[in-house]
């Protein structure tokens, strides 16, 4: 039995020690030799995990990293004890500057039944010399090399005659040493009692594969390879399995149909082509749309990746990328779509050639296609067809065998997946964004008294498209609602949840409840939809007449208000607890705004990132707030650009609200007493102050309608009667009195005696309107101002 069947039938296990010790590498041969898995190995001292014997521990210690050792002893399996007799050698490895490590090589074997197959190497317990020198460490306690008669051979007892037959049996046993090589090692060998020299050969064995690797399969014809792999590293017969796992990979890599198209050419050039173009159907690029059920000479195509190894300019200026197609129904490309199998063509013809050179538009390429093998190989993902690629070779290589077919067929398979698998998590973006975004704003509120910015940025995967949500709603008595909220959670879902809370938001701000309320009925509605229903959010009523801001939160960050003079602070509203917990009542809290003063509130987004925490974030959101100019539009951006990350793992959204207030001589008040002389007291008022305001054109409604809702607040109402005149984006008349039903609109029979009063404010007012106060109720109405 020769060196080279021994290899043939020995099980190799290679591990790996970093510069601690600890093992790095272990592979599925040592997982079997030993007993024991990656997952336990990984991280451990091989003392640790393995029962060694003293004499070799020092094998695998970091202070004698440098040196090769090699020995042989038994271990016992760490599952079930089970004595292995092994041999192993350990070799230093290169690595960075300032690290070390080895590679232990363990060559596992029977070594009883090696010998009596009659092998006649037993390799020692000790370090191997060095080739400049003796053993650095102890002495050896025995000798390392025994010399069995299977290797010295029958002929003669004496030293002379051990080391002739020593050498030469190692000559015949390693045919690529040099016979003076051999003489020299055995005579050194002879002499030490010990391996003499570090050996080194180049020779091809064939070692048996772990049991769980892939089977063989038939050598491919030669063709450039994509990437020169070192002698060795893959055995011929795996490296089709090897390309197509690294191709699979780089095509995979991506969530962006059109980049594993690009992916997909470029792994197929030069390995197995050497042109390759990717066509897909245009509603796949450019809607993310199904593809169609059939493809004809009509359906509208798009070139999508090129590559190619032929001299620059032969194929860019004629193949494009991005250039739209139209395949006549007699080609290749399309009968590959129609009937979803290869079109194989061993050598394009002159005829062919020049049919092919018409369909890409420029005859001058039929000499690139003539004499090339050529294959087009439709894309098709879950019974559909997405497009088609095509192949073709210079003349001087090959036509494709039935081993590189099967492999481009692989290939069509995975990139027609990641292809579709793109489109669909495309679409499923899209679909959120439009979702999101249709559910949101569009356009600050024209309100009285105050200035309000939007600024939104979701988030970069479809996956982290989420429920943040904004609104400025105009209320009643020219104040204006605010709120920001997230919802917890991230995809459609989330995104469908928002558009129901900023919905219930906007109808319960309608009804001009007080910030508390609106989040206690807010958060009953969620508690009654469903269990998911959880979100943070921050509600504030500005009110530019009074100056007075007044806040309820439910959990979410807090907002910062800046001062006219530029001091900004973060204001401690009541934390609260998110919408949908439950349980827990929410307070109001009310903050005296001066004009000229700045308030922003955002989501988490903008705050929380890795390297930063939600507390850091708002802090820096106060420091740059300081001192901020007028410029609303500027402010938001200088914060985007400052905090936000360039690509946001979750959505951004900011409110920035300029406080302006409406000026005191343009809102006026009067206290009415509850008698019927009030009547034509307050249309006196009334139109004195329209005088005043330089709105005669209003004097004559505003009187009539003010007539009827004091009328109304005599008869129907309670309590104390009063009126207020506001002059801002529209003239602003309230009533309010103590009594709490509201009045509503009704059609009045000929023989009715009331019900016309709200007939007539409906009829002449822009708007009007009734809601609830702590105290009573308030029935409004508003007119246009003349230009």
């Amino acid at each position: 039995m020769v060196i080279a069947d021994l290899l043939g039938v020995a099980r190799m296990a290679a591990i790996t020690l970093n510069e601690h010790g600890h093992i790095s590498h272990w592979d599925d041969t040592a997982a079997e030799l030993f007993g024991v898995g990656p997952p336990r190995a990984l991280g451990r001292p091989p003392a640790a995990l393995l029962r060694l014997p003293p004499e070799h521990r020092g094998a695998f210690e970091p202070g004698t990293f440098g040196h090769v050792w090699c020995g042989s002893c038994t271990l016992p399996r760490v599952d079930t004890g089970e004595p292995a007799e092994i041999a192993w050698w350990v070799y230093p490895i290169d690595r960075a500057p300032g690290e070390r490590g080895v590679s232990v090589l363990a060559l596992a074997a029977d070594l009883r039944r090696l010998r009596r197959d009659g092998i006649g190497i037993t390799i020692g317990d000790r370090l191997l010399s060095p080739p400049d020198g003796p053993v650095p460490v102890r002495r050896p306690a025995a000798r390392l090399l025994r010399v069995e008669p299977a290797l010295t051979g029958p002929s003669g007892d004496g030293a002379d005659a051990v080391a002739g037959s020593l050498a030469g049996r190692l000559a015949e046993l390693l045919p690529a040493l040099d016979p003076a090589a051999a003489e020299k090692i055995t005579s050194r060998v002879i002499g030490l009692g010990c391996p003499a020299v570090s050996l080194g050969l180049t020779i091809r064995l064939p070692i048996v594969p772990h049991a769980a690797g892939p089977p063989a399969v038939p050598a491919p014809r030669s063709a450039p390879a994509r990437r020169r792999r070192p002698a060795g590293d893959v055995p011929a017969a795996w490296e089709p399995l090897a390309y197509l796992s690294e191709a699979g990979e780089q095509i995979g890599s991506s969530l962006d149909h059109l980049q594993a198209a690009r992916a997909l050419a470029e792994v197929l050039v030069p390995r197995l082509a050497d042109f390759a173009a990717v066509e897909l159907l245009e509603r796949v690029v450019a809607d993310s749309a199904p593809p169609a059920d059939d493809v004809d000479e009509t359906t509208p195509m798009r070139r999508v990746a090129v590559a190619h190894n032929d001299d620059h300019g032969r194929w860019d200026e004629a193949v494009r990328e991005g250039e739209p197609l139209f395949l006549p129904s007699g080609t290749p490309f399309v009968q590959a779509m129609r009937t979803g199998r290869p079109v194989h063509i061993r050598r394009v013809g002159p005829g062919q050639a020049a049919k092919l050179a018409m369909v890409f538009g420029n005859p001058e390429l039929r000499h690139l296609f003539a004499g090339r093998a050529m294959l087009v190989v439709p894309l098709i993902a879950r019974g559909r067809v997405l497009g088609t690629f095509k192949l073709l070779r210079k003349p001087d290589r090959p036509g494709f065998g039935e081993l590189e077919l099967a492999m481009v067929d692989e290939l069509a398979r995975r990139a027609a997946l990641c292809v579709d698998n793109g489109r669909l998590y495309r679409r499923e973006v899209q679909v959120a964004e439009k979702l999101q975004r249709s559910m949101l704003p569009d356009d600050p509120p024209d309100v009285a008294g105050a200035r309000v910015r939007y600024r939104y940025r979701p988030a970069e995967q479809a996956a982290q498209v989420g429920g943040d949500w904004f609104d400025a709603i105009p209320l009643p008595g020219c104040r204006l609602g605010l709120v920001v909220g997230d919802v917890m959670g991230h995809g459609l879902t989330s995104a469908a949840i928002m558009g129901q809370m900023r919905t219930a938001v906007r109808t319960l701000a309608a009804e001009d409840m007080r910030p508390d309320r609106v989040l206690r009925q807010l958060d009953g509605l969620a508690r009654r939809l469903g269990e998911d229903y959880l979100a943070t959010c921050l509600y504030a009523v500005y009110d530019p007449v009074e100056r007075r801001c007044t806040f309820a939160n439910a959990g979410h960050i807090p907002p910062v208000l800046v001062s006219a003079a530029g001091e900004s602070r973060v204001l401690a509203v009541p934390s609260g607890v998110p919408i949908g917990v439950g349980g827990e009542p929410f307070q109001t809290m009310e903050v005296e705004v001066e004009d000229g003063s700045q308030l922003v509130l955002c989501t988490d987004g903008l705050l929380e990132r890795r390297d930063r925490d939600i507390e850091e974030g708002l802090e820096q959101l106060r420091a740059l707030l300081a001192g901020a100019s007028a410029d609303l539009d500027g402010a938001c951006d200088d914060v985007l650009a400052a905090l936000a990350a360039h690509t946001p793992a979750d959505d951004i959204a900011i409110v920035a609200v300029g406080c302006d207030g409406i000026p005191k001589d343009e809102a006026v008040a009067w206290e009415l007493e509850p008698e019927p002389n009030s009547v034509p007291w307050i249309r006196a008022q009334v139109a004195a102050r329209l005088a005043g305001w330089d709105l005669h054109a209003l004097a004559d409604t505003a009187q009539l309608l003010v007539s009827e809702l004091v009328t109304n607040a005599l008869v129907h109402g309670a309590g104390s009667l009063g009126v207020r005149l506001i002059k801002g984006r529209t003239l602003l008349c309230e009533v309010h009195d103590d009594g709490h039903d509201l009045p509503h609109l009704r059609h009045a029979e000929a023989t009715d005696e009331s019900g016309r009063g709200l007939q007539l404010v409906g009829h002449f007012a822009a708007r009007w309107g009734t809601h609830r106060t702590a105290a009573g109720k308030i029935v409004w109405f508003e007119q246009r101002l003349p230009r």
